[in-house]
């Protein structure tokens, strides 16, 4: 079985962070989004094989180094050009003679996929792993899964009136006759660029299993909000011997400061913040917030936002934000 991490989305919810960053590199704690999925997926001794664009290759070429993973690589460089999940796949599986195991990369759980991985060995039939979110609402956001016994019967894709709360998770096990049905679906011109649409399209051809999973824990990174939860579930504590902290600073963990960060004055940094390398801090508190290097904040309030690189922040509030690179806010 070979495995595919899919990493050729553009994030644009995540604009302006995700312009210069690939949303599966953003880190969560001391790791990245996507050492999560490769951590899960390595355990069952397979190629791993990630798929991503252009403009993001050297990123991912530079992260898969003595990881064993071989970078694929679409030809876009911006959203406008994107191939989609379904043409990327299609693109990937066209030069293996082997069954597959997909994972998105900016998936992050903390249960395992053996489950799913025996199921797909039992029935040798596609399988799609399902999450149950327990609430019907929820649901409303997903793709959810219409169930007969362990059988797929359809995907509704967000429907007002879900008929479970088991939602589509964007982890699937296919044999490998699938990819031919896959390039064909690709060649008959459709539209969607969603693989639960594909899943959807299949279902309707043979029979999908559902691997329900109940326990532990999913996040969708798909905005701010998912990202900075993500973030405070799986954050880790590590702070760099190289970090200067004023006797007046207080570090509240977990917290992640990388090299060369200077606290000054009477800041408070945590709990669940990251602090990217050569920032300064000053007369500053941060928490349930991720920084990028080298910015400095300087008599500010952070909380639940993100800051891009070489910002410039002073004498504010800063609640639910999402700040580009090279910004310079002050007031007064």
């Amino acid at each position: 079985m070979k495995i595919i991490i899919m990493a050729g989305g553009y994030a644009t919810r995540l604009w302006p962070i995700t312009k210069t960053k690939a949303k599966p590199l953003l880190p969560v704690g001391t790791k990245r989004i996507v050492d999560h999925v490769y951590e899960k997926v390595l355990k069952f001794n397979s190629p791993i094989l990630l798929s991503t664009n252009k403009r993001f290759e050297d990123d991912f070429k530079k992260w898969a180094e003595g990881k064993g993973v071989e970078v694929v690589v679409e030809d876009t460089m911006r959203e406008e050009e994107k191939l989609g999940a379904v043409k990327a796949l299609a693109q990937v599986v066209e030069n293996i003679d082997d069954h597959f195991l997909v994972v998105a990369g900016d998936n992050i759980f903390s249960f395992d996929l053996d489950p799913l991985v025996e199921l797909f060995r039992e029935r040798k039939a596609p399988v799609t792993a399902l999450y149950d979110v327990g609430d019907y609402e929820l649901a409303k956001r997903y793709g959810v899964a219409e169930l007969e016994g362990e059988v797929v019967r359809k995907f509704y894709e967000k429907p007002e009136k879900p008929p479970s709360t088991l939602v589509g998770i964007a982890i699937y096990a296919f044999p490998k006759e699938i990819a031919e049905i896959l390039v064909e679906y690709v060649g008959g011109n459709e539209k969607s660029d969603n693989l639960g649409d594909f899943l959807s399209f299949l279902c309707q051809k043979i029979d999908v299993y559902g691997c329900v999973f109940s326990n532990g824990n999913w996040y969708d990174v798909g905005n701010p909000d998912s990202y900075i939860e993500a973030f405070k579930f799986y954050t880790d504590s590590s702070v760099h011997e190289s970090v200067e902290i004023a006797k007046a600073a207080k570090i509240i963990e977990p917290v992640v400061i990388e090299k060369d960060v200077v606290i000054k004055g009477r800041s408070i940094v945590g709990p669940y913040a990251y602090i990217g390398e050569g920032c300064e801090i000053d007369s500053s508190d941060v928490s349930e917030s991720v920084v990028f290097s080298k910015t400095v904040l300087k008599r500010v309030r952070l909380w639940r936002s993100i800051i891009d690189d070489d910002c410039e922040i002073r004498n504010i509030e800063l609640s639910g934000s999402i700040i580009g690179g090279h910004a310079k806010i002050q007031r007064g």
